[in-house]
């Protein structure tokens, strides 16, 4: 019982590291496709209002 218990906590703090490791980059992924959002609105907008 007690290897189940070892092989439970090394895959825990692998998943872990794991989680450490690529949650930064998915932040960036997530804020890189909001500003991308924010570009195609704006570009859209400009588009559509008459020029002056």
């Amino acid at each position: 019982m007690n290897t189940v218990a070892d092989n439970l906590i090394a895959l825990l703090t692998v998943f872990g590291i794991f989680v450490v490791v690529a949650f930064p980059s998915l932040l960036g992924i997530a804020h890189e496709r909001r500003i991308d959002r924010q570009i195609r609105t704006a570009h859209r907008i400009m588009a559509s209002s008459p020029r002056r």
